[in-house]
């Protein structure tokens, strides 16, 4: 993965982030508590995707922004409640 203004720029922005959560799935068995980081770090990307294209932009390594924030806002709240 690259930082997050090689991965906007991407010919598919976030792409690298998307690829880096399948790394990281095959890797461990499938098993998603294991690449926290990696997704993450797709959603940080994709919250700057949106903030720099608009609401309404689409690519195929991003959720739709609605969607995005929601996925953002579930894990702040789960974080929450573990720490």
């Amino acid at each position: 993965m690259g930082n997050l203004k090689q991965d906007l720029s991407h010919e598919t922005p976030c792409h690298p982030r998307a690829c880096a959560i399948q790394d990281c799935l095959t890797k461990n068995g499938y098993k998603e508590e294991n690449c926290q980081a990696q997704i993450d770090a797709l959603y940080e990307c994709c919250k700057a995707f949106y903030e720099e294209r608009g609401e309404n932009a689409s690519v195929v390594s991003c959720p739709k922004a609605s969607l995005l924030r929601l996925k953002m806002k579930q894990r702040a709240e789960a974080a929450e409640k573990q720490g």
